[in-house]
């Protein structure tokens, strides 16, 4: 359906961070698409960074890259997961962004001498991202995410430009969502609706009434709280939004449904309100709450400290775990935590896993524990799969112990190493600056014929999303094929490495490139639908681990 003007939803949140602004907003437009409607995201970050690319995922979760190339903010992985759909460099704005622009057009003069300052010029940089991004994408509808919480300095410039925005294309066009939270006191065996009403308070006093309440809670709003946070914050009692904690992420837009977001939206914005398809999605979530098998999957990274890491891997394995109808049970490994163990803390460690799969990242810390948890799967036959950096580790882990090649490394941990297994390409060679320098987003991979990836992908040409600096160094590639590494994917334009396999292991799979980026719960990613299943049948011949996990499930 498409609709003669765009109109606008912008999200914003109060409380707290972490509530699931992002999931509110993409589960909304998710609604929307349901209901036939051209739905594109943007998610404003108020970071002082150009982008999310330098940033450590201890504080800020995973950097997400668009097939455009963009490191942006991981909300857009939620918003392409959510809508099915592609997004890029444009969706994602940061403050640093911002500034840089106003500051390059201050520079050519285009001011004509006039003082720049944060209203109009940089709130007026803000209101045109918004207009670009919509009249860019052909959206009936944009859904513009407000990063951060409403009271926080940084955002003030974003929420004064979409208080102008407002005004100037009309309250019929524009839409105002706020999430909050209600929190339960256990002491009192209450509700407490006064951190929402504080929070709307805030946003009240710079000029934004919301429309719309999205109440997280992890008990059900009673009628009178309902009327209560409607009476204080000046909303329709319909319009405040029931978002009880669910079991998983892709039963919200159900959970929303329920409560009539999309049909106060539809109302508001003046578009019609029609029977949504959300049948696939219904089929999605009834896969994810009732499996019929189960698989326990180690997850070894160095990032362990906050969920959100390797929150794309995560969500790709529970999409393979969709198609083949089985729970993923997914522990976090620490691999710093592995360097230490005797063989047989290692053993014990990781012996409960149908699979294992090392995650990426940079530098020198816990390579080591990822080195000894590849070992382990590729002489235990454990289903093995590994990401960019774990590839790469795994390449090194072949070369030093099947090989003989004592001391290969990649020259990022050891420029002296003398079998530099992984090095740079030489164009990188030359590059300072770390942001945005890397081989980033989309590129092409011939596969081979016959083998796993072959098996799983069904063709021989994909397209393949990037984030890395360093790459399989031919050079040395020669010896390690002949000691049985199979180059299962090339990028033909180079000839690099993109996928190595085992050639004596029933799945032991490394790709260069980040295939979680493209899976979505619609359509699961091949790879980890393949990893996914190569788990189950290990599982299927290991019945001692099988039993392990049945007798979990309670826990």
């Amino acid at each position: 359906m498409q609709v003669g003007r765009t109109k606008y939803v912008f999200v914003t949140g109060g409380v707290a961070s972490g509530l699931g602004k992002g999931i509110t907003a993409a589960s909304l437009g998710r609604l929307l698409v349901a209901r036939g409607y051209r739905v594109s995201m943007l998610k404003f970050d108020p970071y002082v960074n150009v982008d999310a690319g330098t940033m450590n995922p201890h504080q800020h979760g995973e950097v997400f890259v668009t097939e455009d190339g963009a490191e942006t903010d991981m909300d857009l992985g939620h918003y392409e997961r959510f809508l099915d759909t592609d997004l890029g460099r444009d969706n994602n704005t940061t403050t640093g962004r911002i500034y840089g622009t106003v500051i390059a057009r201050e520079r050519r003069g285009e001011y004509l001498g006039g003082t720049v300052q944060v209203i109009p010029h940089v709130t007026n940089e803000i209101k045109d991202e918004i207009r670009r991004v919509a009249e860019g994408a052909g959206a009936d509808v944009l859904i513009v995410e407000v990063g951060g919480t409403v009271g926080d300095i940084e955002s003030l410039p974003f929420l004064e430009a979409i208080r102008q925005f407002r005004h100037q294309t009309g309250p019929e066009n524009c839409l105002y969502v706020h999430v909050s939270l209600v929190p339960f006191l256990p002491a009192t065996g209450e509700l407490k609706t006064k951190p929402t009403q504080h929070s709307v308070k805030e946003l009240r006093s710079i000029g934004i009434q919301p429309d719309v309440i999205v109440c997280r809670t992890a008990r059900p709003l009673t009628p009178a709280v309902r009327e209560k946070i409607a009476l204080f914050c000046d909303v329709d009692p319909e319009a405040v939004i029931e978002a009880l904690d669910a079991e998983t992420i892709y039963e919200v837009p159900l959970v929303l449904e329920r409560e009539g977001l999309a049909r106060i939206a539809c109302r508001r914005l003046g578009l019609p309100d029609r029977e949504p398809d959300l049948e696939r999605w219904r089929w999605i979530v009834r896969r994810l709450k009732q499996p019929t098998h189960r698989v326990r999957v180690a997850l070894v990274g160095k990032y362990m400290g906050v969920e959100d890491s390797y929150v794309s891997i995560v969500e790709a394995l529970r999409h393979g775990g969709i198609a083949a109808d089985a729970a993923v049970e997914i522990t976090k490994v620490d691999s710093e935590e592995l360097e230490p163990l005797t063989e047989a803390e290692l053993r014990e460690r990781l012996s409960p896993f149908h699979g294992i799969l090392v995650c990426p990242g940079f530098g020198s810390r816990g390579v080591e524990g990822k080195v000894r948890a590849i070992r382990y799967a590729r002489e235990q036959k454990v289903p093995f799969f590994g990401v960019c950096y774990g590839m790469q580790w795994a390449v090194v882990e072949f070369a030093r112990h099947v090989c003989g090649m004592e001391g290969a490394n990649t020259t990022e941990v050891d420029p002296d190493t003398p079998y530099p297994v992984i090095d740079l390409l030489p164009e990188q060679k030359g590059v300072v600056d770390k942001g945005g320098t890397m081989r980033l987003g989309r590129y092409p991979c011939r596969i081979e014929p016959g083998s796993l990836a072959y098996q799983a992908y069904g063709t021989t040409l994909v397209y393949e999303r990037h984030r890395h600096r360093y790459e399989v160094n031919n050079a040395l590639l020669p010896r390690l094929v002949e000691r049985g590494l199979r180059v299962s994917g090339v990028y033909p334009d180079k000839g690099l490495v993109e996928i190595v396999e085992l050639v004596d292991h029933p799945w032991f799979v490394g790709t260069q490139f980040h295939a979680e980026y493209r899976s979505r719960p619609t359509s699961p990613h091949p790879l980890y639908r393949a990893f996914v299943e190569a788990a189950l049948r290990y599982a299927g011949a290991r019945p001692e681990v099988a039993a392990a996990t049945e007798r979990g499930k309670g826990s």
